[in-house]
């Protein structure tokens, strides 16, 4: 009798952990954005306080970039994911690399690359999310 009083009245399923709409790679692009404005404004300024502060904001954004490319690795993309874009988990894994690299860098073209892998996640789950 107390199983039936506690039993679940309704059951739900969903491919990821909240319903569908919260998870986008704009987030991370948007950070990554930020990580090559920000070197590049480095390279643009010689002002050795400004130059601090610009490293210290670029590492912050690299760093929120990199949350936003985890949180779709292991809370959105799914098993059946994988399966259709075996490259994922390579293309996740490279993109986090770049945005490490572009933490510790002030050259540009580390924030582009970053930025280019990112638009490759990016394809994959607007795909994802016509399926």
């Amino acid at each position: 009798m107390l199983s039936r009083l506690f039993a679940p009245k309704v059951t739900v399923s969903a491919h990821c952990d909240l319903p569908c709409g919260v998870y986008d790679p704009a987030q991370a692009r948007i950070e990554a954005e930020s990580v090559k404005a920000v070197q590049e404004k480095y390279q643009a300024n010689e002002d050795a306080d400004y130059r601090t502060r610009c490293i210290i904001i670029k590492e912050q954004r690299a760093e929120l970039a990199k949350h936003h490319v985890s949180v779709l690795w292991s809370d959105y993309f799914k098993a059946p994911h994988f399966e259709k874009y075996p490259e994922l988990h390579q293309l996740v894994n490279d993109t986090l690399k770049a945005l490490s690299a572009a933490k510790g860098s002030n050259d540009p073209a580390t924030g582009q690359k970053a930025l280019d892998l990112i638009a490759q996640i990016d394809k994959i789950f607007w795909e994802t999310k016509k399926a």
